[in-house]
């Protein structure tokens, strides 16, 4: 039995999030699927792992962790000599990186969060998307990622010249508005596109996307 349990659903993006590092880093891990339609996040034994009943949770041992950023610098900083380097050792370079997760944490996620929920899983369950809140947050995307589309002018990943964390991060969210009307904003901006196809074709995201397809 793997030493790492990652708890969660394959719908959660934050789970994802969490399973894309984890095959980054070439691991070996055990994922344990949370059926939150049956509310198991919100029963005793899964509060024991995440207090506040959301997904992903996460074991290594005697180590318990929940929130999904914090989970994937864990698994970065701990198997630093795995896979693919996902942080600096270099501790200017490295702050670049933390700066741009940051970026993704408060600029890009929130939106991006919303539209993925109007307009990738309000679907999947047969509810209404509110176009209203889509205009909005497809707006207020479109300036995030006009930065970005600067930043990657001169940067072929956000974080440098090497993909980090601070690019995984984007991927959950990513793949749902891939496959909606916001595709377009990431397709007319030229920089974003190639770093959106890049990041995308990924193995380790690959692998995830076959977890996903299997469920």
């Amino acid at each position: 039995m793997a030493a790492i349990k990652a708890h969660g659903s394959l719908i959660s993006t934050a789970t994802t999030r969490v399973l894309t590092t984890l095959y980054e880093k070439d691991l070996e891990f055990e994922f344990v699927v949370v059926d939150m339609g049956a509310g198991e996040h919100k029963k005793e034994h899964f509060l024991c792992l995440n207090p506040f009943g959301q997904v992903p949770a996460f074991e290594d041992g005697d180590l318990k962790l929940f929130e999904s950023r914090a989970i994937t610098k864990y698994i970065a900083c701990e198997y630093a000599d795995k896979g693919t380097p996902l942080i600096c050792k270099d501790t200017k370079k490295m702050a670049i990186v933390l700066v741009w997760t940051e970026v993704e944490a408060q600029q890009y996620d929130p939106v991006a969060s919303k539209l993925a929920w109007e307009l990738g899983i309000k679907p999947l369950f047969g509810m209404d998307t509110d176009t209203a809140i889509v205009e909005e947050n497809e707006a207020k995307l479109a300036k995030v990622l006009d930065v970005y589309e600067n930043r990657l002018a001169h940067s072929k990943y956000l974080g440098g010249d090497c993909f980090t964390l601070a690019d995984l991060h984007h991927l959950p969210t990513l793949q749902y508005l891939l496959g909606t009307q916001t595709k377009k904003l990431f397709d007319s901006r030229p920089h974003v596109s190639a770093w959106v196809a890049d990041i995308t074709a990924r193995p380790a995201w690959l692998k995830v996307q076959a977890m996903r397809n299997k469920h």
